[in-house]
């Protein structure tokens, strides 16, 4: 039994050593190239970036070239230009080019041989005088179209099936030789013999042109670069920022919340129980101070209207006794003492004085009903109220606000670890969700108290000309910034998108190339964020329509 076993293993043993495997060569490997539409030469200065796209020349035709005309460092096109262009070399080539488009020209020329020419542009423009060069423009050369590429024709003797029976003729000769003989030794030593022939699969090709394993894996996720063409970018106004190491003002975010001034807002209320006769305003009216908004009936009940009508007598009698001795010690004068007119005087005055307030008060009404007069006591904008004329209110119930967004405060929590910032802090600001730009602010009163819940002060901040863009109640972010300088590669914010859950940026590359950076940010301030990690000086980065970048970049 175990002589049979061992003689099963000697016979498969080659067939294992022979058997190729991991890939199938007699079905042809394809791959597709993508085709070009067009052959393009660029080329850049200080100033311009120039992009010539052009179909393919046919020498001794009249062909026509498209090209584009940017700022290098912002990508903008140039509005207006004067382009004068000439071919390197061959003086008697004409070349005519016509504005289109904001930053597009198209060329007209014809280009006698079939060989590479070489473009010079001669541009004058705003942006200043500047020579360009345009390289290889090849006439007679044809755009490469799609092809498919096989791997090498795949011979009978690499084959599968020829191993495998190769492998199974010599284990059965191996078998007959082994039935053969009875020597211990020989059977030992056929199977060391076959235990060291390599088991794994034998692959005749041991290289294909063009396969790269590592490529292979790059092409398995989305390139880091991707192609945006320039016509894209003039329509979708995609713009660029030459970034450099610049100084950066550390800063803190404190949180706060708008509150109205002291002389902002204002609570109006029935001060008696009543009725509604009068609304001089509606909500979101602007009224100023002192302008009359609403006037209350008061019902008067009958023991009220009788001491009403009782002080009414008393001040009216009072008044008009005090007036009586007054005027006859006046027509006495010449006789009186002094100090009786004196006296006299003294007491009418203040009859006079009483019975005036008392009728201000009962506006002359010592009847069932009075009217009570409520004026605005600052300028600002009515709130909403849902009350008509007739409606009954008590007495101290609100009958709307008045607010006046001109001057407002912001309230912020200030913890401990910001607490030393606010003695060197340089400057305060805020942005508003309404506008998103930055307003400063003033800080007019240092925390007093400690909240014992979370340690956190108060400091109030009154917001510069806020412009009536806050709104009570809103929740804002204060911006402290210190005097701690820091110099580093510094981005615009608006430059920053997130991709994937990690913030990134996009660099332009070359004229119509553009690759994707994912960064480390560090500090940042209203404006500028510090790049840690991801961005160098010199880079071009989109800072105007990020989001319609990350759209084409996700959707490549």
């Amino acid at each position: 039994m175990k002589r049979l076993i061992i003689q099963f293993l000697l016979g498969l043993l080659p067939v294992m050593a022979f058997a190729h495997g991991g890939e199938d060569h007699d079905e042809a490997k394809k791959a597709s190239v993508t085709p070009v539409s067009y052959f393009s030469s660029e080329a850049a200065s200080e100033i311009y970036e120039v992009l010539l796209k052009y179909s393919p020349i046919v020498p001794g035709k009249e062909t026509m070239l498209r090209l584009y005309l940017s700022e290098y460092n912002t990508n903008k096109p140039i509005d207006s230009a004067k382009l004068e262009i000439t071919v390197a070399g061959n003086p008697n080539i004409k070349i005519t080019a016509v504005k289109i488009d904001k930053g597009v020209f198209e060329l007209k020329t014809t280009f006698p041989e079939k060989k590479a020419y070489n473009l010079v542009v001669n541009i004058n423009s705003y942006a200043g005088i500047d020579l360009i060069q345009l390289n290889n423009i090849e006439a007679g050369k044809e755009l490469v179209t799609t092809t498919t590429m096989s791997s090498p024709h795949a011979h009978w003797y690499s084959s599968n099936w020829f191993f495998g029976i190769l492998g199974l003729l010599i284990g059965l000769l191996v078998m007959f030789f082994i039935n053969k003989s009875r020597s211990r030794k020989m059977i030992t030593g056929a199977i060391i013999l076959f235990c060291l022939l390599p088991t794994a699969t034998y692959n005749p090709v041991s290289a294909h042109d063009g396969h790269d394993e590592a490529g292979a894996a790059k092409s398995g996720g989305s390139s880091t670069t991707f192609i945006v063409e320039k016509e894209t970018q003039f329509l979708f106004n995609i713009q660029t920022q030459k970034i450099a190491t610049g100084d950066f003002n550390e800063s803190s975010v404190l949180l706060g919340t708008v509150i109205a001034a002291p002389q902002g807002r204002a609570v109006i209320q029935s001060p008696q129980a009543g009725k509604i006769v009068s609304l001089s305003v509606a909500p979101g009216q602007r009224v100023g101070k002192g302008q009359v908004v609403a006037v209350i009936e008061q019902q008067v009940d009958a023991g009220t209207q009788i001491s009403i009508i009782s002080q009414s007598n008393s001040v009216n009698a009072e008044y008009e006794a005090a007036k009586a001795q007054y005027e006859r010690l006046l027509a006495i004068e010449d006789i009186a003492a002094k100090k009786d007119i004196t006296e006299a005087k003294a007491r009418y005055e203040s009859a006079k004085k009483n019975k005036a307030l008392f009728d201000a008060n009962t506006g002359r009404n010592t009847g069932s009903t009075k009217a009570i007069t409520l004026t605005s006591p600052v300028s600002g904008v009515v709130g909403t109220f849902n009350y008509a004329i007739g409606a009954v209110v008590n007495s101290g119930e609100t009958l709307f606000e008045i607010t006046n967004l001109d001057q407002v405060f912001v309230e912020a929590q200030v913890f401990t670890t910001d607490a030393e910032k606010l003695k060197s802090a340089t400057g305060f600001t805020t942005i508003s969700n309404v506008d998103t730009l930055a307003y400063k602010l003033k800080m007019i009163s240092s925390a007093q108290s400690v909240n014992s819940g979370n340690q956190s002060q108060k400091v109030v901040f009154e917001i510069i000309n806020p412009k009536g863009q806050f709104k009570i109640g809103e929740n804002v972010n204060v911006r402290m910034t210190g005097n701690n300088i820091i110099r580093q590669v510094v981005l615009p914010n608006e430059a920053i998108t997130d991709v994937n859950g990690k913030p990134a940026v996009f660099v332009k590359d070359k004229a119509e190339q553009y690759s994707i950076s994912f960064i480390v940010k560090g500090q940042s301030n209203d404006k500028f964020t510090v790049i840690s990690k991801g961005a160098e000086d010199g880079e071009r980065i989109v800072t105007a329509n990020v989001y319609q970048m990350k759209m084409m970049y996700l959707n490549q």
